[in-house]
């Protein structure tokens, strides 16, 4: 007799941290669900995440007594709703792969996301997954530094010029394996995104290349060139 098989898991999810209160955008409406290009920004974000095949199923995770992603969510139909958001970015993704933790292989790749982050293109996250679906740590869409960077003093003045050579400014997707990425944030429950957790563990994430285009909407000036951006897909 052959053994019943066991429930389906996914092999490939995002996770989309959507607890924040958006307090530097200065609104009362967390930017996550602010209307930007027609749509709420999480709308958007989705409907990103939604153009790579490979992610099976999307969760995005809210506080207990946050109701706004709902309608929203629902308009998807690989997408679900988790209501463990904590007080911090760690703190959120760590409950977040708790309460999937009977729904995804141990080998499992995860995607976390920025809510806010609502241009990122469909060439950029399949680029993402084809340089790391064989890779042995995971990694990170990135784009490399052009700005002159100087670090300031106490009192705001330039303290000095840093080299900007094998600079990269982090984006998202971070792209690790399930549990890898649970036994991280274990060990460095401090970090402010994932691949600080993995580089902790003495791991090496791969930088991705990305676009200027992925911006994380953090001020209003932020929203108004991702409304443009979505507006004209093809704008530079």
């Amino acid at each position: 007799m052959t053994a019943a098989a066991g429930p389906q898991r996914y092999g490939c999810i995002a996770i989309v941290p959507a607890g924040g209160s958006g307090s530097r955008f200065g609104a009362s409406t967390p930017k996550q669900y602010i209307e930007i290009a027609g749509a709420p920004v999480l709308d958007h974000t989705l409907r990103a995440l939604r153009q790579c095949e490979a992610v099976e199923h999307v969760f995005v995770v809210v506080p207990a007594d946050e109701d706004r992603a709902d309608a929203i969510v629902t308009r998807a139909d690989n997408a679900t709703v988790l209501r463990c958001a904590g007080a911090q970015r760690a703190d959120t993704v760590r409950n977040a792969l708790a309460a999937v933790a009977k729904l995804v292989r141990r080998d499992a790749w995860v995607l976390v996301h920025d809510a806010a982050r609502p241009c990122v293109g469909k060439a950029d996250l399949d680029r993402l997954i084809a340089m790391l679906r064989d890779h042995s740590v995971g990694g990170l869409l990135a784009v490399p530094v052009s700005d002159t960077l100087k670090r300031a003093d106490e009192a705001g003045g330039v303290a000095e010029t840093v080299s900007r050579e094998r600079m990269w400014r982090a984006q998202t997707p971070q792209m690790f394996r399930y549990d890898t990425l649970v036994h991280a944030l274990a060990a460095s429950p401090d970090v402010t995104d994932e691949a600080q957790a993995i580089e902790a563990l003495g791991l090496v994430p791969l930088l991705v290349p990305g676009s200027a285009r992925n911006i994380k909407i953090t001020h209003a000036d932020d929203a108004e060139l991702a409304a443009f951006y979505l507006r004209d897909p093809t704008s530079q």
